[in-house]
């Protein structure tokens, strides 16, 4: 190849790339930075850097459950708010009294969808 970052974008891929290039036999040259993996030199640098990538994303993920264990002992929860809050169930069931399902949620301006899971989270179905 004539640079090694054609090969791929992140360091994980090129490893990943050049293991499966070792286990046909075959090796990988760039001819830009110099980097020839038939040599031994080459490969250990390889098996270093692939080392590091794999203990990166080990910290990130132990540091992003320790971040969300955190939030969630604050009391913090995670995720997109519901779109039907209670208020607006309770205003939708209401509503049905004289429309459908579809006119009630359309004035709520909320999905259909998202109103049955809202009802089926409270356990109850609509009364229309």
């Amino acid at each position: 190849m004539w640079k090694l970052d054609q090969l791929g974008r992140s360091m994980a891929y090129l490893i990943e790339t050049v293991r499966r290039l070792e286990a046909k036999c075959t090796g990988f040259r760039s001819l830009t930075e110099d980097v020839d993996t038939t040599t031994p030199g080459v490969m250990l640098v390889f098996h270093l850097f692939g080392a590091l990538a794999q203990f990166e994303r080990d910290l990130i993920r132990e540091r992003t459950s320790a971040g969300l264990r955190a939030a969630e002992a604050r009391g913090r929860k995670g995720g997109r708010k519901p779109l039907v809050t209670m208020d607006k169930l309770v205003r939708a069931q209401a509503l049905l009294a004289g429309l459908t399902v579809r006119e009630a949620t359309a004035h709520l301006n909320v999905g259909k969808t998202a109103f049955y899971e809202a009802l089926a989270s409270v356990g109850t179905t609509p009364s229309a």
